[in-house]
């Protein structure tokens, strides 16, 4: 199973500038409130499949019928991409800051970061992920240090974080880009696929304890995650709302994204500022590599029963998140690969009811996951972070469409046109939600545990489950896997 490393990804550090840069440190209390579900959803992803021995796309596939399946599968597929396209443009600003090449030719070279996974492969992918941590734990480092340097005022970084505020369809946006950074829905396809190419002995107590140990691993991971984005938006925060910036940083602050963020470092670093925070954002960048090839795979392989070669699946993906950066870097220039990188992060918090609500339905389903099943306390506290989630992306969508409609410059037929096909779509999108939430659980999910007494007991290695092999081999490197391997 790959690691539980916090991942410097570009998405989670752009919306984090941009948070601190434009609201100081109002939004916090999104930080706060997505670690936590985070930290829930994930740890219920994983119960998922070590109880069931079978991933959320699996579920999907036996549970609903072929359409419901099918849109399912093209809306995952969808967060992949949209995870990844903040990675290209990552990459992107990374080779301007180091090479100074334009970011429309930086999206062009990101396609061979195929060509290196595919080289990489013969050393070990965890000798790899172990290199992509410590590169990306060093530019952290620097953040925190800088906190140091930046001395933001603690009572209102509390006050952020735990008094919801939202001033502004803008506060709106970047809140849900927020949560869609932070609680990605292709996550929880990785997280209950993966703890099966582990070895889960398969009792009762072997289970609990497998589901306790990835709740902490997770805990882990989250709560360093969390310490970061804290200090990300608290850096930008405090710089960037300083009365002693020069002109050139406030310029930096006024379009604050990737390619410029490097001057928040510049008391730590000094020169080397940008050199150190575009290798970061290119480690950064192999990592969702790599844990983005993992997720369409087991999408694919869940969905549709279809396996692809790592390479191929990440060659796919990347060029689907590759044409839209090229167009826009073409057009938009930094400033609009920017902004992408914001509505990338939007799509995945619109995507993620249909991954949860499927994942909170089969886990609170006694025949899916018998004693084991989520209890009354915590199945009450997702519905709530759920809610939540969907009640603010609705929100959004509507009020940011009347307001578009109020100062469009069409003709009133052309509004109402627009604003039937508009609406239309929320109907389409409440309707998809509604019938997650609404549908019953038909299909019943062989129970693998041991559930009696003596058979627990005298419950040893023998009997405990080996890792699916059909998992392990979609794995990087790819080579054959042997029980002894394992």
């Amino acid at each position: 199973m790959a690691p539980e490393h916090p991942q410097f990804m570009s998405s989670t550090v752009e919306t984090d500038l941009q948070s601190g840069a434009q609201y100081k440190y109002e939004l916090l209390w999104i930080v706060l409130l997505a670690s936590c579900a985070a930290l829930v959803i994930q740890s219920m992803a994983a119960n998922l499949g070590v109880v069931t021995g079978k991933h959320l796309a699996e579920h999907c596939r036996t549970e609903y019928p072929r359409v419901p399946n099918t849109i399912l599968w093209i809306i995952a597929e969808i967060s992949v991409v949209a995870c990844d396209i903040p990675e290209v443009i990552g990459t992107a600003f990374a080779l301007n800051m180091l090479f100074s090449i334009p970011v429309w030719i930086g999206v062009l070279l990101t396609g061979l970061s195929t060509l290196i996974l595919l080289a990489l492969q013969q050393y070990g992918i965890r000798k790899l992920e172990f290199l992509i941590a410590f590169l990306v734990f060093t530019i952290c480092a620097c953040f925190m240090a800088e906190l140091g340097y930046a001395k933001p005022d603690a009572k209102e970084v509390v006050k952020g974080m735990f008094v919801p505020q939202l001033k502004g369809n803008g506060a709106t946006g970047l809140a849900i880009s927020l949560l869609g950074a932070l609680v990605m829905p292709h996550n929880l396809f990785l997280h209950s696929a993966l703890v099966l190419s582990r070895k889960i002995p398969r009792s009762v107590r072997g289970i609990k304890e497998a589901c306790r140990f990835y709740m902490i691993e997770s805990g882990f991971a989250l709560m360093v995650a969390f310490l970061i984005n804290i200090s990300v938006i608290s850096v930008s925060g405090a710089v960037c709302n300083s009365s002693n910036l020069s002109a050139d940083d406030q310029k930096s602050c006024e379009d604050l994204d990737l390619n410029k963020a490097s001057f928040l470092l510049r008391n730590v670093l000094g020169k080397w500022s940008s050199k150190l925070f575009a290798i970061a954002l290119l480690a950064s960048g192999q990592s969702s590599t790599i844990t983005g090839t993992y997720a369409g795979q087991y999408v694919m392989q869940g969905f549709l029963d279809l396996r692809l070669k790592p390479w191929i699946r990440n060659m796919l993906t990347r060029c689907l998140a590759i044409t839209p950066s090229l167009v826009v870097a073409l057009i938009g220039g930094s400033s609009g690969a920017g902004e992408l990188i914001i509505i990338a992060s939007m799509i995945l918090s619109f995507a993620l009811p249909f991954a949860l609500i499927p994942l909170l339905k089969f886990t609170s389903s006694k025949t899916k996951m018998g004693e084991h099943v989520n209890s009354l306390m915590i199945a009450s506290v997702t519905w709530m972070i759920g809610s939540l989630i969907m009640t603010i992306n609705i929100y959004y969508l509507i009020s940011s469409f009347i307001k578009l409609l109020l100062h469009a410059k069409m003709k009133m037929v052309g509004k109402v046109f627009v604003g039937i096909l508009g609406f239309s779509g929320v109907a389409v999108y409440l309707a998809g939600i509604a019938y997650l939430v609404v549908r019953k659980n038909r299909k019943a999910t062989p129970f693998l545990a041991l559930t009696s007494a003596a058979a627990a007991e005298d419950c040893n290695e023998s009997l405990s489950h080996l890792p699916r092999e059909d998992i392990v081999s979609m794995q990087l490197p790819e080579r054959i896997v042997s029980p002894a391997d394992i």
